[in-house]
């Protein structure tokens, strides 16, 4: 019984870090999947070990080291999750052609309940929230490994360099020439989904500005979603690489390459500290609304900033706790195009 009990108590206490450790190896994996599996091994490898923990650190910073190791090895293999605009140059609608790529090309989507864990701080969930958003984490995949376990560590964290010189096995000086290096790196991008601020809570503008996304994109109101969008506004598909630049070739692809789209549904999520949403499009098979894509926006100055759509419905929609089939009719009936 007692042994039941510790068991029980030790299963408890591990899994209190499972939202903060899957938050710091999504970081570094830049896979929702991957990072998951990292952290199940992490806990799984501290549970068989745990009696030969001697305690000079903290539980904290033992389940971490375990957790950078495992990520390390993972790593090793020198795969870079990239989104499509880091691979590829932006292809004019003319051009467009989808042409998908393996899933593990692709930075991932991630709901932000399973890596933000609650925080008092505003000023330390708004640190959080930023360095999940997508133009950050595919800064973090430009990093080599080591490089970008210490910049997440030193300035996502706020560890010591002294705790992660200790956690990594190094000296405090080499800690900093790696988190100047990393910086210096970071600087050296330009990316316009840096320029996305979003408040949380979301702002009244924001608000209304998704209210106004909602209704033209379920009404496929091109002229209204113009105007929802900056002159250099971006959309991506993963897992195919296409992305496209500008208002004009994003409503253009939406009502030829994409016209199957109209009369779709929009549910709310939340992913990558962004707002975003469950896209329904209708099942002519049978009725209602099958899963389309998790679309997660970057906005910036109360227009649409970035448009990113993830296309493999089989593997987000579970993640994101979302149904695979929604009932109701679609509108009939000439959409607004």
């Amino acid at each position: 019984m007692g042994n039941g009990t510790a068991t029980a108590d030790l299963d408890a206490e591990l899994e209190k870090y499972r939202v903060e450790l899957t938050g710091y190896c999504y970081r570094m994996l830049g896979s929702s999947f991957e990072a998951e599996d990292a952290v199940q091994d992490t806990l799984v490898r501290a549970w068989r070990s745990h009696d030969r923990f001697e305690g000079r650190s903290s539980l904290r910073s033992w389940l971490y080291r375990i957790a950078t190791n495992v990520c390390l090895d993972m790593l090793s293999a020198g795969n870079k999750r990239a989104r499509p605009m880091d691979l590829t140059e932006s292809t004019p609608l003319a051009r467009a052609a989808l042409a998908p790529r393996p899933d593990n090309t692709w930075l991932e989507p991630m709901p932000d309940g399973r890596v933000l864990p609650a925080v008092e701080d505003p000023a330390e969930a708004a640190v959080a929230k930023e360095s999940v958003r997508l133009a950050f984490m595919a800064a973090l995949q430009q990093l080599p490994a080591k490089q970008r376990a210490v910049l997440i560590l030193r300035e996502v964290l706020a560890w010591k360099a002294s705790e992660v010189a200790e956690l990594l096995g190094t000296t405090v000086a080499s800690v900093n020439s790696a988190l100047q290096r990393a910086r210096a790196t970071l600087a050296e991008r330009e990316d316009t989904g840096a320029r996305a601020e979003v408040s949380d809570p979301l702002d009244e503008e924001q608000q209304k500005l998704l209210e106004r996304y909602v209704k033209a994109f379920e009404g496929y109101d091109m002229t209204a979603l113009t105007a929802l969008l900056h002159e250099d506004a971006v959309m991506t598909m993963p897992p195919f690489d296409l992305w496209l630049t500008g208002s004009a070739d994003i409503t253009g692809f939406m009502t030829t390459l994409g016209a199957a789209c109209a009369g779709s549904r929009l549910l709310p999520v939340r992913a990558n500290g962004l707002p975003g949403f469950a896209q329904y499009k209708p099942d002519p098979e049978k009725g209602g609304f099958t899963p389309w894509a998790v679309q997660v926006l970057e906005i910036s100055d109360g227009r649409i900033l970035g448009f990113h759509c993830f296309l493999d419905t089989q593997r987000w929609f579970p993640l994101f706790g979302l149904p695979l089939h929604l009932e109701g009719e679609a509108d009939q009936g000439e959409q607004g195009v």
